[in-house]
């Protein structure tokens, strides 16, 4: 059994995502697949989910952002260099993640992952984490990670086809 530092549930639409921060070598597992195959190397997806992390690889390190002319000059390049640093300031922390997500689709996944990853890292306390859990929460906050998006399918309703979608109206 691992030693689990912290949890945290996440929803969205109809995904369902459990968070798990346990000591390790800086890993991140979803369903026990590694992020970038269960996302499908979608990089859009892959630095949304891991955008909570970089609250504490700010406290850690302050130059994690290239330049404006590497940003410029290569994109694709920007991409692996910024996940390799998350990678490195991850391991830095010894810090592996967990996910168990069902239902939905990759996108509500992905967000659902995002939300569960920042509760859990507000309850994380690690003596290689500077600051306190407050400090985290706040800046979590402030960035808009711990705000639920309550937006869902709305229900169907009786004599219609789907929520809103009626038959067409015939006058004669």
């Amino acid at each position: 059994m691992q030693n689990i530092l912290a949890r945290g549930v996440g929803r969205r639409k109809e995904a369902v995502a459990q968070v798990q921060i346990v000591k390790g070598t800086g890993q991140f597992l979803i369903n026990n697949i590694p992020v970038q195959q269960y996302l499908h190397n979608n990089t859009c997806s892959i630095l949304s989910v891991k955008a909570p992390l970089n609250v504490l690889n700010v406290n850690n390190e302050t130059n994690v952002a290239p330049s404006s002319t590497e940003q410029l000059n290569e994109g694709q390049n920007q991409v692996d260099s910024n996940s390799s640093l998350n990678k490195e300031n991850t391991s830095l922390l010894q810090i592996d993640t967990i996910v168990k997500v069902k239902g939905g689709g990759l996108v509500g996944q992905a967000e659902a992952i995002k939300l569960g990853l920042a509760r859990a890292l507000c309850l994380l306390t690690l003596s290689e984490i500077p600051t306190s859990q407050d400090e985290v929460r706040k800046q979590l906050k402030d960035k808009g990670y711990l705000t639920q998006d309550s937006r869902v399918k709305e229900r169907r309703k009786c004599g219609l086809k789907k929520a809103r979608k009626a038959t067409q109206y015939n006058k004669r």
